[in-house]
């Protein structure tokens, strides 16, 4: 997997994190990355992802029933509350996310932006709250 690089997002925060794989960040997706870079220029600010690729061995990973949306590479974890949020997930449902997961709770803060195909193995559009 040859090593791509996309404006506004590193390669360190696009990896696995679990410490078990050899994980680049270059297993996301090109299309997904298209639009999140393109989401990233609308909202004008950077955005922190707290969690992009996770491999089948990622610890959040290993107690689903079957790998999520993450291991495919379409999906990543943004940073952010309050107003930001409510713009970041404005911003997203007019681009091609189709899956959205809201947490607004407590102090991991975050919106779930996924893009898994219609008709797959995660229902697709879907939105829900943790």
């Amino acid at each position: 997997m040859s090593l791509i690089t996309w404006p506004y997002f590193a390669a360190a925060e696009l990896r696995c994190k679990c410490g078990k794989c050899n994980s680049t960040g270059a297993e996301m997706d090109s299309a997904f990355m298209t639009e999140l870079v393109t989401l990233r220029q609308q909202f004008g600010r950077p955005m922190a992802l707290s969690s992009a690729y996770r491999c089948p061995k990622h610890p959040v990973e290993v107690n689903k029933p079957a790998p999520g949306e993450h291991c495919t590479g379409l999906a990543v974890d943004v940073r952010c509350r309050g107003e930001d949020a409510v713009q970041i997930l404005r911003l997203a449902m007019n681009l091609k996310f189709t899956r959205f997961g809201i947490s607004q709770r407590g102090n991991a803060r975050f919106l779930h932006l996924g893009m898994a195909p219609a008709g797959g193995r995660f229902p697709s559009p879907a939105i829900w709250s943790y």
